[in-house]
């Protein structure tokens, strides 16, 4: 089963005391471990970049104000991400009283393709079968970016959902806890997620497939 839990960090123990120490060291690593995956799962729920490295910004923020009152009933990265979904719910919900239509992809959600970034295939999907064996860093680069839009079309609930299981390998129970949702409807979400984005990736190896 996956975790959230940062590869390579210390027990949260001493994450947790290190903060409250002010221990910027300690800091600077986490920022370094989780921020970029931080980014993918607030960019789920607004509308650019810049708003998401925001939304990132304004959760560490929070994190270092609170971190004195984290009563350690969940694990510390839990804790941070779900600072940031609801940071990042109220920020998305400001941006949609004010974006233009213009904003908004052919399914209503805010979308711009190329999101997520070159970054590391979807661990949850690890060889389901049809995936093609990449050949060279370019055709691994485009697997990458086709992933990253298929993933920008859906709508937000199924992204995050998909981003925390299938990027950055959290558990059912530790996104259900950071996303205050049932189990069930994790399941239904990230199912719905997965089946689009794989039949957005076959069609398009379907397409491009050559010929013996």
């Amino acid at each position: 089963m996956g975790s959230c839990a940062g590869g390579g960090l210390p027990p949260d123990e001493v994450v947790v005391t290190a903060l409250r120490a002010g221990d910027e060291a300690m800091f600077a690593v986490l920022l370094d471990t989780w921020s970029r995956g931080m980014l993918r799962v607030a960019r789920s729920y607004v509308s650019t970049d810049h708003s998401a490295e925001e939304v990132v910004q304004d959760t560490w923020l929070a994190v270092i104000d609170g971190i004195d009152g984290f009563e350690q009933r969940s694990s510390i990265k839990t804790w941070v991400y779900r600072i940031l979904v609801n940071t990042a719910k109220k920020r998305g919900v400001r941006e949609s009283r004010t974006l233009p239509w213009s904003a908004f992809g052919a399914d209503g959600e805010p979308y711009e393709p190329g999101a997520f970034g070159p970054g590391p295939l979807p661990g949850g999907w690890g060889d389901p079968g049809w995936w093609p064996t990449p050949e060279g860093e370019a055709l691994a680069a485009e697997v990458r970016t086709l992933i990253a839009e298929a993933l920008a079309r859906l709508p937000p609930r199924q992204r995050v959902v998909i981003t925390l299981r299938d990027v950055e390998g959290c558990s059912s129970d530790e996104v259900c806890e950071i996303l205050e949702i049932s189990a069930a409807n994790q399941r239904v979400l990230l199912h719905r997620a997965r089946t689009a984005v794989r039949g957005w990736l076959a069609d398009y190896y379907d397409s491009v497939k050559q010929p013996e």
